[in-house]
């Protein structure tokens, strides 16, 4: 039961970040093969490097081309109904916050199966969540998520450390992950739709010293 839910969330999470990442090609005009790179990218880049980083080789998308298939059968939709979606921007920022979640809970879990410390598998579980979303920025000459304002990279380390903290209360398994995905999705929702920030830094005169 929990190996199919995790399976079926895992794949939910490829294709929603795949979405973004085709979104975000029709917004730049792009024809299909930019759909499917962007897609491929934004949907398995987190979790190609949190595999490498932990060694856990082949990475998950290469003995699995179902992964593959997945992003490339959304970046072929998105190409052919982007254009009938009458905001794609804001619906590329709710299935990324969607996304986010998923990845983040997700990313925690496997970082935990293969022994890391508690404090690794929430890094490990943010970086899963949000590398995909920083490359696919980068590659269209965007300003990243992660360096907006907005609450992002906190929504994902909410739900990585949600996650591994009831791993570590041994609460039921099958809903460890659902919870996660919940605390992460409710933070980086409420956000979007308050417009929700952390304190800023801001700079301050500097003293003048006797010489």
């Amino acid at each position: 039961m929990l190996a199919s839910l995790v399976a079926a969330l895992d794949l939910l999470g490829v294709a929603v970040f795949a979405a973004t990442g085709a979104l975000t090609a029709s917004r730049k005009q792009l024809d299909i093969v930019g759909f499917a790179l962007l897609a491929a990218v934004t949907g398995i880049g987190g979790g190609t490097l949190r595999d490498l980083l932990i060694g856990r080789l082949p990475v998950f998308w290469v003995g699995q081309p179902l992964y593959l298939a997945v992003t490339t059968a959304v970046a072929v939709l998105v190409f052919f109904v982007a254009h009938r979606i009458e905001s794609r921007y804001r619906l590329l920022l709710w299935l990324d916050a969607l996304g986010l979640a998923l990845f983040a809970g997700l990313g925690a879990r496997i970082a935990l199966l293969h022994e890391v410390p508690a404090v690794v598998a929430v890094l490990l579980g943010t970086m899963t969540a949000t590398f995909g979303g920083i490359l696919r920025d980068l590659l269209c000459a965007e300003l990243p998520l992660i360096l907006r304002r907005e609450i992002y990279v906190t929504a994902a380390v909410l739900a990585a450390a949600v996650y591994v903290t009831l791993d570590r209360l041994a609460v039921a398994s099958d809903l460890v992950l659902l919870a996660a995905v919940a605390a992460g999705f409710a933070l980086r929702a409420l956000a979007l739709a308050k417009g929700l920030s952390l304190p800023v830094y801001r700079p301050r005169p500097g003293r003048d010293y006797p010489p």
